[in-house]
């Protein structure tokens, strides 16, 4: 950027669970670098995604719903998402269009206030609703009086996020670039990988099994033509590792092939992907198995 003065920081997705975050997320990159399904509390961490134009590096960290939480786990993932909103230059919080905030969407909003960062309002998912449903969202958080801006868009659609986009470099200031130009994500390569097959354990099992599953990569290695990796997946029951392996390994051959293809379109290498379900009883409340499987101590 040598003559040319860049706009650059980071901006926090906030929000209830399920209203978007990661989808908004990867439209904004303009690639996958947040796991996605049609089930609340996906993301567990915080991920970042990297848009890069002319003049501006925006760092966009996509976080865990917020919502009452009470397991170790969920705990965790709400730290993570209140140590993102506090570090961050701009705040998108993101609701869905309804006639009233719901309980949730409303500790979002506390959340906020306390914080009382530089704010935009998105009101998510606006191809799924009428005019007037839009409408009556846009007058009850505008009036709020927290938010800069109050923004409807379809992250599935990609209505509103150009002028989004300009909204947000507008507000920047001048900075240095905290990535390479090629980059999209911070996220290592095992965890991207070990992120697309709990995305797949997400899509294709049901009731407590995707939210008592971990996935992690135990051996990667570069060989002549492929990517060999080796990963396990951690349950915490012998019934739910049942469900995972399926009748005649039939489940665990689906979401391997799923998550290998999308693996492959990724890292643009044929992969051969070797996964093993394992049994670690009380996983998701063990302070020292929740740091070794990602989830660390915020």
């Amino acid at each position: 950027m040598t003559g040319t003065t860049l706009r650059s920081g980071f901006v926090c997705l906030v929000g209830r669970p399920n209203v978007g975050k990661s989808t908004l997320l990867n439209a904004l990159v303009g690639r996958p670098v947040s796991i996605t399904a049609r089930k609340p509390q996906t993301t567990r961490n915080r991920i970042v995604g990297v848009k890069h134009g002319p003049g501006y590096q925006v760092v966009l960290v996509d976080t865990p719903g917020i919502h009452q939480a009470a397991a170790p786990l969920n705990v965790r993932m709400v730290r993570y998402a209140m140590a993102a909103l506090a570090e961050a230059d701009i705040v998108l919080v993101i609701v869905e269009p309804g006639p009233e905030p719901t309980q949730e969407d409303h500790l979002v909003l506390e959340r906020v206030r306390e914080a009382a960062p530089l704010a935009f309002l998105l009101i998510n998912k606006i191809d799924t609703a009428s005019e007037a449903t839009i409408l009556r969202s846009l007058q009850t958080y505008g009036a709020l009086g927290i938010f800069e801006e109050v923004v409807p868009v379809s992250a599935v659609t990609g209505k509103g996020l150009k002028r989004l986009e300009r909204l947000i470099v507008a507000r920047l200031r001048p900075g240095p670039p905290y990535f390479e130009p090629e980059q999209a994500t911070d996220q290592s390569e095992t965890m991207i990988i070990a992120e697309l097959v709990r995305q797949e354990l997400f899509r294709r099992t049901h009731q407590e099994v995707p939210y008592k599953s971990a996935v992690r990569v135990e051996h990667l290695e570069d060989k002549p033509g492929r990517l060999v990796i080796d990963a396990r997946i951690f349950v915490e029951r012998d019934s739910q590792k049942g469900i995972v392996i399926g009748k005649g390994g039939r489940m665990l051959k689906a979401i391997g092939t799923a998550a290998r293809a999308k693996i492959e379109a990724l890292l643009g290498v044929r992969v051969y992907l070797g996964l093993q379900v394992s049994v670690l009883a009380g996983w998701s409340e063990n302070p020292r198995y929740l740091a070794e499987l990602g989830y660390p101590e915020s």
